[in-house]
């Protein structure tokens, strides 16, 4: 039922936001170089890699700057003016819809990480590999301030291992043995509630 779900609720998504997405793709392809969509490899079910669909939001080459978005109220210096905006209102995220629709990920799930991260998880903490990951999770609403958080810290990426890694770890394990249907969708009012 969830997989069904899942399905057709991304495809009527991404039929009834089309416009939106050709809004900010146009808007995001003249705001600066590179192309409308990022891409990056997540680790999904299995403990297997995929590739995550976001728009982009910042400068080409930000990666390689650090994976994690570091900046008081969003304000990441590698984040682009019209990703300011997307990332303020979670529009980057759309494009999701399309790894829901493939399989790759569920509406609800644990948030998926990259390789490097995943790869510091405990025999435990793997457990939320046993799932598909979602484009919003219990983490996801409660750390709503991440960046905030990891601005105030003069190592953002320990502090983010050390303290927020497995807390968010610690909410998906519990929402794994939790879940119901229901509680699905009331997590997903919760996101686009705010």
């Amino acid at each position: 039922m969830k997989r069904f779900f899942d399905f057709t609720s991304s495809l009527i998504g991404l039929i009834l936001l089309s416009p939106i997405f050709i809004f900010v793709g146009i808007a995001i392809s003249f705001s600066s170089k590179g192309g409308i969509f990022y891409k990056q490899k997540r680790v999904g079910k299995g403990n297997k890699d995929f590739t995550l669909y976001k728009f982009r939001s910042m400068i080409i080459g930000a990666d390689s700057k650090g994976l994690l978005s570091v900046g008081k109220d969003g304000k990441d210096p590698r984040v682009t003016k019209i990703g300011y905006i997307i990332r303020k209102y979670k529009i980057d995220e759309l494009p999701q819809l399309f790894n829901v629709l493939k399989g790759d990920m569920s509406l609800v799930g644990p948030r998926p990480e990259v390789r490097k991260y995943v790869d510091l998880y405990s025999e435990e903490q793997k457990q939320i590999l046993n799932v598909r990951p979602g484009i919003t999770d219990i983490s996801s609403i409660t750390f709503r301030n991440e960046n905030d958080l990891l601005s105030q810290s003069n190592n953002p990426e320990q502090y983010y291992i050390n303290e927020i890694m497995p807390q968010k770890i610690a909410l998906s394990l519990n929402y794994i043995k939790t879940r119901t249907f229901f509680g699905d969708i009331k997590l997903i009012f919760k996101t686009i509630l705010g």
